[in-house]
């Protein structure tokens, strides 16, 4: 292979290469409501929760997004953001193993940003007891240490 034409950022598990094939598929997919066909009743809706955020200067309410695969589910989260003209975080049940995988995501997690969890109904146990809090209290409970010395720290979240 030619050194010259060929970059370590060409290689498929480069970031860079990631993010631009990434950036190329989001093109086909619609940014706003009125771009997004069928479901006209959910998007009338959804506007009018958006809308009503927006005004009030608030993140939108934990909205969850039900139907099976192929409705625009992801698609629509990502709409959503784009209306909140907030960022967006995606992650998929799946991938979320231990508390700390999603306590990483949580705390790091922006004002009024939007979290979406795709296959949530494969979330773990522990995870969604996590989950239900966080989205409660707007905070999570962390055990440091391990016994007798075991203490909990309470971390809050944007």
């Amino acid at each position: 292979m030619d050194d010259e034409k060929y970059t370590q950022d060409d290689s498929p598990v480069s970031v860079t290469f990631q993010a631009s094939d990434e950036k190329n598929e989001n093109i086909l997919r619609p940014q706003y409501l009125e771009d997004f066909q069928g479901q006209k009743q959910l998007k009338e809706n959804l506007s009018i929760f958006i809308k009503a955020a927006r005004d009030r200067s608030e993140a939108l309410d934990h909205t969850f997004l039900v139907g099976p695969p192929g409705l625009g589910k992801t698609t629509l989260a990502a709409i959503i953001a784009n209306e909140m003209h907030s960022e967006i975080r995606m992650t998929s049940a799946p991938a979320l193993d231990k508390p700390k995988d999603l306590a990483g995501i949580l705390t790091n997690v922006t004002e009024n940003s939007i979290f979406f969890i795709d296959e949530i109904h494969r979330l773990k146990p522990a995870l969604e007891e996590m989950l239900y809090i966080a989205m409660e209290d707007f905070e999570i409970d962390w055990v440091i240490g391990q016994g007798p010395s075991a203490r909990t720290m309470r971390i809050p979240l944007p």
